[in-house]
Protein backbone atom coordinates (compact mmCIF):
# COMPACT_ATOMS: atom_id res chain seq x y z
CA UNK A 1 0.00 0.00 0.00
CA UNK A 2 1.93 2.99 -1.24
CA UNK A 3 -0.49 5.90 -1.36
CA UNK A 4 -3.77 5.57 0.49
CA UNK A 5 -4.13 7.24 3.89
CA UNK A 6 -6.50 5.34 6.17
CA UNK A 7 -9.55 7.30 7.34
CA UNK A 8 -9.88 6.23 10.98
CA UNK A 9 -13.62 6.02 11.57
CA UNK A 10 -13.11 4.85 15.15
CA UNK A 11 -11.13 7.96 16.07
CA UNK A 12 -13.62 10.31 14.42
CA UNK A 13 -16.52 8.52 16.12
CA UNK A 14 -14.88 8.72 19.54
CA UNK A 15 -14.47 12.48 19.19
CA UNK A 16 -18.10 12.91 18.12
CA UNK A 17 -19.32 10.70 20.97
CA UNK A 18 -17.26 12.72 23.47
CA UNK A 19 -18.81 15.95 22.13
CA UNK A 20 -22.31 14.44 22.48
CA UNK A 21 -21.61 13.34 26.07
CA UNK A 22 -20.50 16.87 26.93
CA UNK A 23 -23.63 18.32 25.33
CA UNK A 24 -25.81 15.95 27.36
CA UNK A 25 -24.05 17.02 30.57
CA UNK A 26 -24.50 20.70 29.66
CA UNK A 27 -28.20 20.22 28.88
CA UNK A 28 -28.81 18.47 32.20
CA UNK A 29 -26.93 21.23 34.05
CA UNK A 30 -29.36 23.67 32.44
CA UNK A 31 -32.32 21.69 33.77
CA UNK A 32 -33.13 19.34 30.90
CA UNK A 33 -33.63 15.61 31.42
CA UNK A 34 -31.32 13.07 29.80
CA UNK A 35 -32.25 12.14 26.22
CA UNK A 36 -34.01 8.79 25.91
CA UNK A 37 -33.88 6.31 23.03
CA UNK A 38 -36.33 3.41 22.74
CA UNK A 39 -34.81 0.41 20.94
CA UNK A 40 -37.15 -2.27 19.60
CA UNK A 41 -35.70 -5.68 18.66
CA UNK A 42 -37.99 -8.35 17.23
CA UNK A 43 -36.63 -11.89 16.97
CA UNK A 44 -33.21 -13.44 17.52
CA UNK A 45 -31.19 -12.36 14.47
CA UNK A 46 -27.54 -12.64 15.66
CA UNK A 47 -26.27 -9.59 13.74
CA UNK A 48 -29.17 -7.46 15.00
CA UNK A 49 -28.44 -8.52 18.57
CA UNK A 50 -24.83 -7.36 18.20
CA UNK A 51 -25.88 -4.05 16.65
CA UNK A 52 -28.42 -3.38 19.39
CA UNK A 53 -25.94 -4.27 22.12
CA UNK A 54 -23.37 -1.86 20.65
CA UNK A 55 -25.94 0.93 20.29
CA UNK A 56 -27.13 0.54 23.87
CA UNK A 57 -23.55 0.55 25.21
CA UNK A 58 -22.82 3.73 23.24
CA UNK A 59 -25.97 5.37 24.66
CA UNK A 60 -24.89 4.62 28.23
CA UNK A 61 -21.41 6.06 27.62
CA UNK A 62 -22.94 9.29 26.29
CA UNK A 63 -25.42 9.68 29.15
CA UNK A 64 -28.40 8.80 26.94
CA UNK A 65 -31.08 6.58 28.47
CA UNK A 66 -31.81 3.45 26.43
CA UNK A 67 -35.14 1.67 26.84
CA UNK A 68 -35.12 -1.86 25.40
CA UNK A 69 -38.19 -3.57 24.01
CA UNK A 70 -37.32 -7.15 23.04
CA UNK A 71 -40.06 -9.22 21.43
CA UNK A 72 -40.25 -12.76 20.04
CA UNK A 73 -40.17 -13.31 16.28
CA UNK A 74 -43.82 -14.42 16.55
CA UNK A 75 -44.90 -10.85 17.36
CA UNK A 76 -47.64 -9.77 14.97
CA UNK A 77 -47.46 -6.65 12.86
CA UNK A 78 -50.48 -5.24 14.70
CA UNK A 79 -48.73 -5.75 18.06
CA UNK A 80 -45.57 -4.05 16.80
CA UNK A 81 -47.54 -1.10 15.43
CA UNK A 82 -49.32 -0.80 18.79
CA UNK A 83 -45.93 -0.67 20.56
CA UNK A 84 -44.71 2.03 18.16
CA UNK A 85 -47.90 4.05 18.77
CA UNK A 86 -47.33 3.78 22.52
CA UNK A 87 -43.75 5.03 22.17
CA UNK A 88 -44.92 7.89 19.94
CA UNK A 89 -47.21 9.06 22.75
CA UNK A 90 -44.62 8.68 25.50
CA UNK A 91 -43.19 12.11 26.27
CA UNK A 92 -40.23 10.53 28.06
CA UNK A 93 -39.07 8.95 24.78
CA UNK A 94 -37.19 11.22 22.37
CA UNK A 95 -36.12 8.72 19.71
CA UNK A 96 -37.45 5.40 18.44
CA UNK A 97 -35.29 2.83 16.71
CA UNK A 98 -36.84 -0.34 15.32
CA UNK A 99 -33.94 -2.63 14.45
CA UNK A 100 -34.02 -4.01 10.91
CA UNK A 101 -34.46 -6.53 9.41
CA UNK A 102 -37.85 -7.48 10.83
CA UNK A 103 -39.32 -11.00 10.52
CA UNK A 104 -40.71 -11.65 7.02
CA UNK A 105 -44.37 -11.51 8.10
CA UNK A 106 -43.97 -7.85 9.15
CA UNK A 107 -44.06 -5.02 6.59
CA UNK A 108 -40.98 -2.94 7.44
CA UNK A 109 -42.21 0.05 5.41
CA UNK A 110 -45.47 0.14 7.38
CA UNK A 111 -43.59 0.08 10.69
CA UNK A 112 -41.14 2.80 9.63
CA UNK A 113 -44.02 4.99 8.44
CA UNK A 114 -45.75 4.52 11.81
CA UNK A 115 -42.88 6.12 13.74
CA UNK A 116 -43.48 9.80 14.51
CA UNK A 117 -41.18 11.75 12.14
CA UNK A 118 -39.81 13.83 15.04
CA UNK A 119 -38.78 10.62 16.85
CA UNK A 120 -37.40 8.91 13.73
CA UNK A 121 -33.72 8.99 14.72
CA UNK A 122 -32.89 6.42 12.01
CA UNK A 123 -34.06 8.97 9.42
CA UNK A 124 -36.04 6.40 7.39
CA UNK A 125 -39.54 7.89 7.63
CA UNK A 126 -40.87 9.16 4.27
CA UNK A 127 -41.29 12.63 5.77
CA UNK A 128 -37.61 12.80 6.75
CA UNK A 129 -36.59 11.32 3.39
CA UNK A 130 -38.58 14.07 1.70
CA UNK A 131 -37.06 16.75 3.90
CA UNK A 132 -33.58 15.58 2.99
CA UNK A 133 -34.37 15.33 -0.73
CA UNK A 134 -35.74 18.89 -0.78
CA UNK A 135 -32.98 20.41 1.35
CA UNK A 136 -35.06 20.91 4.50
CA UNK A 137 -33.98 20.16 8.05
CA UNK A 138 -34.87 16.70 9.34
CA UNK A 139 -33.33 13.49 10.56
CA UNK A 140 -30.73 12.06 8.19
CA UNK A 141 -30.01 8.29 8.09
CA UNK A 142 -27.03 7.61 10.32
CA UNK A 143 -24.74 5.78 7.89
CA UNK A 144 -24.75 8.38 5.08
CA UNK A 145 -24.51 11.17 7.68
CA UNK A 146 -21.43 9.44 9.09
CA UNK A 147 -19.97 9.14 5.58
CA UNK A 148 -20.43 12.87 4.99
CA UNK A 149 -18.76 13.69 8.32
CA UNK A 150 -15.75 11.57 7.36
CA UNK A 151 -15.53 13.25 3.95
CA UNK A 152 -15.71 16.74 5.44
CA UNK A 153 -13.16 15.90 8.13
CA UNK A 154 -10.78 14.47 5.51
CA UNK A 155 -11.26 16.88 2.59
CA UNK A 156 -12.82 20.00 4.08
CA UNK A 157 -15.01 21.72 1.49
CA UNK A 158 -16.24 19.18 -1.10
CA UNK A 159 -18.17 21.64 -3.26
CA UNK A 160 -17.46 21.10 -6.94
CA UNK A 161 -15.99 17.64 -6.40
CA UNK A 162 -17.21 14.89 -8.70
CA UNK A 163 -18.73 12.08 -6.63
CA UNK A 164 -20.20 8.69 -7.42
CA UNK A 165 -22.49 6.73 -5.12
CA UNK A 166 -22.60 3.05 -6.05
CA UNK A 167 -25.90 1.76 -4.69
CA UNK A 168 -29.37 3.29 -4.55
CA UNK A 169 -30.97 1.92 -1.38
CA UNK A 170 -33.23 4.12 0.74
CA UNK A 171 -30.95 3.45 3.72
CA UNK A 172 -27.62 4.57 2.20
CA UNK A 173 -27.45 5.27 -1.54
CA UNK A 174 -30.28 7.73 -2.08
CA UNK A 175 -29.76 9.77 1.11
CA UNK A 176 -26.01 9.81 0.48
CA UNK A 177 -26.60 11.32 -2.94
CA UNK A 178 -28.88 13.96 -1.42
CA UNK A 179 -26.26 14.86 1.19
CA UNK A 180 -23.56 15.20 -1.45
CA UNK A 181 -25.83 17.37 -3.60
CA UNK A 182 -26.50 19.50 -0.51
CA UNK A 183 -22.73 19.89 -0.12
CA UNK A 184 -22.56 21.12 -3.76
CA UNK A 185 -20.77 18.09 -5.16
CA UNK A 186 -21.52 16.88 -8.69
CA UNK A 187 -23.16 13.51 -8.09
CA UNK A 188 -23.65 10.33 -10.12
CA UNK A 189 -25.77 7.52 -8.66
CA UNK A 190 -24.77 4.16 -10.12
CA UNK A 191 -26.25 0.70 -9.61
CA UNK A 192 -26.36 -2.84 -10.99
CA UNK A 193 -27.80 -1.68 -14.32
CA UNK A 194 -25.36 1.17 -14.89
CA UNK A 195 -23.43 0.86 -18.13
CA UNK A 196 -19.62 0.79 -17.90
CA UNK A 197 -19.47 1.20 -14.13
CA UNK A 198 -15.66 1.18 -14.04
CA UNK A 199 -15.50 4.15 -16.40
CA UNK A 200 -18.13 6.07 -14.41
CA UNK A 201 -16.18 5.40 -11.23
CA UNK A 202 -12.87 6.41 -12.77
CA UNK A 203 -14.14 10.00 -13.22
CA UNK A 204 -14.92 10.50 -9.53
CA UNK A 205 -12.95 12.43 -6.92
CA UNK A 206 -15.14 10.79 -4.26
CA UNK A 207 -16.34 7.17 -4.40
CA UNK A 208 -18.99 5.94 -1.95
CA UNK A 209 -19.48 2.18 -2.33
CA UNK A 210 -22.74 0.88 -0.85
CA UNK A 211 -23.77 -1.94 -3.16
CA UNK A 212 -23.46 -4.97 -0.87
CA UNK A 213 -21.11 -7.03 -3.07
CA UNK A 214 -17.78 -8.15 -1.61
CA UNK A 215 -14.79 -6.32 -3.11
CA UNK A 216 -16.68 -5.40 -6.26
CA UNK A 217 -14.93 -2.05 -6.77
CA UNK A 218 -11.41 -2.76 -8.02
CA UNK A 219 -8.32 -0.62 -7.83
CA UNK A 220 -8.16 -0.04 -11.59
CA UNK A 221 -11.66 1.47 -11.46
CA UNK A 222 -10.39 4.41 -9.41
CA UNK A 223 -9.04 7.82 -10.29
CA UNK A 224 -5.57 8.30 -8.76
CA UNK A 225 -5.79 10.47 -5.66
CA UNK A 226 -9.50 9.96 -5.08
CA UNK A 227 -11.20 9.43 -1.70
CA UNK A 228 -13.00 6.14 -1.10
CA UNK A 229 -15.74 5.61 1.47
CA UNK A 230 -16.55 1.90 1.75
CA UNK A 231 -19.94 1.27 3.35
CA UNK A 232 -20.01 -2.46 2.62
CA UNK A 233 -19.87 -5.08 5.36
CA UNK A 234 -19.64 -8.55 3.82
CA UNK A 235 -18.66 -11.79 5.50
CA UNK A 236 -16.58 -14.07 3.24
CA UNK A 237 -14.57 -17.25 3.74
CA UNK A 238 -10.98 -16.82 4.84
CA UNK A 239 -8.42 -17.41 2.09
CA UNK A 240 -6.62 -19.96 4.27
CA UNK A 241 -7.96 -22.08 7.09
CA UNK A 242 -11.54 -22.10 8.30
CA UNK A 243 -13.89 -19.34 9.35
CA UNK A 244 -14.83 -16.01 7.82
CA UNK A 245 -13.57 -12.46 7.61
CA UNK A 246 -15.19 -9.08 6.99
CA UNK A 247 -14.55 -7.22 3.76
CA UNK A 248 -16.08 -4.15 2.19
CA UNK A 249 -17.51 -3.47 -1.25
CA UNK A 250 -14.05 -2.24 -2.34
CA UNK A 251 -10.96 -4.40 -2.94
CA UNK A 252 -9.06 -2.64 -0.17
CA UNK A 253 -5.42 -3.49 -0.96
CA UNK A 254 -5.84 -2.59 -4.65
CA UNK A 255 -7.76 0.61 -3.90
CA UNK A 256 -5.30 1.78 -1.26
CA UNK A 257 -2.56 1.80 -3.92
CA UNK A 258 -4.57 4.29 -5.99
CA UNK A 259 -6.69 6.37 -3.62
CA UNK A 260 -5.37 9.22 -1.49
CA UNK A 261 -7.78 8.39 1.35
CA UNK A 262 -9.79 5.25 2.10
CA UNK A 263 -11.94 3.83 4.91
CA UNK A 264 -11.12 0.34 6.18
CA UNK A 265 -13.63 -2.44 6.87
CA UNK A 266 -14.13 -2.82 9.76
CA UNK A 267 -13.24 0.41 11.56
CA UNK A 268 -14.33 2.95 8.97
CA UNK A 269 -17.97 3.87 8.47
CA UNK A 270 -19.44 1.51 11.09
CA UNK A 271 -18.39 3.41 14.23
CA UNK A 272 -19.68 6.67 12.71
CA UNK A 273 -23.12 5.14 12.18
CA UNK A 274 -23.56 4.62 15.92
CA UNK A 275 -22.12 8.05 16.77
CA UNK A 276 -24.58 9.72 14.38
CA UNK A 277 -27.46 7.79 15.97
CA UNK A 278 -26.51 9.35 19.29
CA UNK A 279 -26.31 12.75 17.62
CA UNK A 280 -29.80 12.32 16.14
CA UNK A 281 -31.15 11.28 19.55
CA UNK A 282 -29.66 14.38 21.15
CA UNK A 283 -31.18 16.47 18.36
CA UNK A 284 -34.60 14.90 18.98
CA UNK A 285 -34.36 15.63 22.70
CA UNK A 286 -33.32 19.23 22.05
CA UNK A 287 -36.35 19.72 19.77
CA UNK A 288 -38.68 18.15 22.34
Amino acid sequence: MSLGQIIDGKAHALRLRADIAQAVIAAQAAGARAPALAVVLVGEDPASQVYVRNKIAACHEAGIISIEHRRDATLSQAELLALVAELNRDRQVDGILVQLPLPPHIDSAAVISAIAPDKDVDGFHPVNAGRLATGLDGFVPCTPLGCLRLLEATLGDISGAEAIVIGRSNIVGRPMASLLIGASATVTVAHSRSRDLPELTRRADIVVAAVGRPEMVRGHWLKPGCTVIDVGINRVAKESGTGTRLVGDVAFAEAADVAAHITPVPGGVGPMTIACLLENTLKAASRA
